[in-house]
């Protein structure tokens, strides 16, 4: 059963929902993600940001639902978890990627707060609220690295530095921001995004992923509670799901828009493209050779599928009772998912304008920001490195680092 929300941009809705089961999770992500394709392609060509849209993701509920049950969430499994962001992703590339950071927050929540942070904070997210985040920076020697400062200042602290690649910063009522503290430790703070100091600027040109609203946000002297400040690198000091946690949710977002272009392709071959000369067919959808390529696409897609549900076990499993082996096991398992669903979103993008035809390629139809997104969001982190951990693993037994990667 869905919750009582029957989602629509132009009525309104009732206060935040409770979502309470793995099931409900799913059918309320559904209706949102039949509402969200709508207007997806000019969402995209015109560079509109998605505010009402999340509004209504918040107010359905769906941004609790990995909010553990003890604390008055649905506590879904990460199998449920990655099936409503790769359907979300299928909708709109953009929207499926906001919340991802959202969710990361909240695992390390999980895996690092206090009872007494999780009890409020996770009260905040079941109320409606989204959290943002402020994670990487431009200008460092690599990608983990970060410079963003954590000071004392009295009972609290202060923030001080620029955060670039902020997903969701402009949408959110928290930034979970990383930061390093006196010690050269590194920290989670949820800040509240109306705090002085904070600037979030909309200066996203990726060309990709147009409307995830993943720019700048710059602290200047930001006070933040003592009591909003998470421990961050002691998640990756001893065996926790974070990082897979992560990473299998890039690996749902990359399937939701491998997934999104190839029902498009379905759709816009059927109705708009024509068959190629040689085929000698009347219709485009009787082309052996087109039969052929999207009969290819739809196996690479179910195998997509197949290996996400397989990592949402293990990680599932993980997160029950961690240790090195089980987190490995799960790191593992989302790897072999995250390198297969980077490689079957591009593919899906690509074959959809060359099955398309000539015709694919105009602007009204704005076919090409499933290529686009995909390429822009599988250059997160390197595929290559997936592959190499996968085989460092089965062949030499070689345990996957642990990071937070995301």
């Amino acid at each position: 059963m869905t919750t009582a929300i029957k989602p629509s941009l132009t009525q309104a809705v009732p206060p935040t929902a409770l979502i309470t089961s793995d099931a409900q999770a799913l059918d309320v992500a559904e209706d949102l993600a039949v509402l969200f394709t709508r207007d997806a392609a000019a969402r995209d060509r015109e560079r509109r940001l998605p505010h009402a849209e999340l509004a209504l993701f918040s107010r359905s509920g769906l941004g609790a639902i990995s909010v553990p049950k003890a604390f008055g969430g649905a506590g879904v499994s990460s199998v449920t978890l990655a099936r409503v962001i790769a359907r979300l992703a299928q909708a709109d590339g953009s929207i499926g990627q906001i919340p991802q950071n959202h969710y990361y927050a909240l695992e390390l929540l999980r895996v690092n707060g206090t009872p007494a942070q999780q009890r409020r904070l996770f009260a905040e997210v079941l109320a409606g609220q989204r959290f943002g985040n402020a994670l990487a920076e431009l200008g460092t020697k690599n990608a983990h690295e970060r410079t963003t400062r954590l000071t004392r200042d009295g009972d609290g602290y202060r923030v001080n530095g620029r955060k670039f690649y902020a997903t969701g910063a402009l949408f959110a009522q928290r930034i979970p921001t990383s930061v390093i503290d006196d010690d050269g430790i590194q920290q989670f703070a949820f800040i509240p995004r109306e705090t002085p100091g904070i600037d979030v600027i909309d200066d996203w040109s990726g060309f990709g992923q147009r409307t995830t609203g993943s720019g700048s946000v710059v602290f200047d002297n930001v006070f933040v509670a003592a009591e909003d400040v998470v421990p961050f690198q002691s998640a990756f000091e001893r065996p926790t799901t974070v990082g897979p946690f992560a990473q299998i949710l890039h690996a749902a977002i990359d399937l939701g828009i491998a997934r999104g272009a190839y029902e498009e392709a379905l759709v816009f071959i059927r109705e708009r493209s024509r068959p190629w000369i040689d085929a000698g067919v009347e219709q485009a959808s009787d082309d052996p050779l087109t039969l052929t390529e999207l009969g290819r696409l739809a196996a690479h897609l179910r195998g997509a599928e197949a290996l996400l549900e397989q990592a949402g076990l293990a990680l599932d499993e993980a997160q029950a009772a961690p240790d090195a082996a089980s987190v490995a096991a799960a790191s593992i398992a989302v790897a072999e998912a995250r390198a297969i669903t980077t490689e079957v979103s591009l593919a899906s993008g690509s074959k959809l304008l060359e099955l398309a035809g000539s015709r694919g390629t105009l602007a009204e139809y704005n076919l090409d920001r499933h290529w686009r997104n995909a390429r822009t969001h599988t250059l997160h982190d390197p595929v290559r490195w997936k592959y190499h951990a996968v085989g460092n693993y089965y062949l030499n037994g070689e345990l996957p680092p642990r990071r937070g990667t995301i």
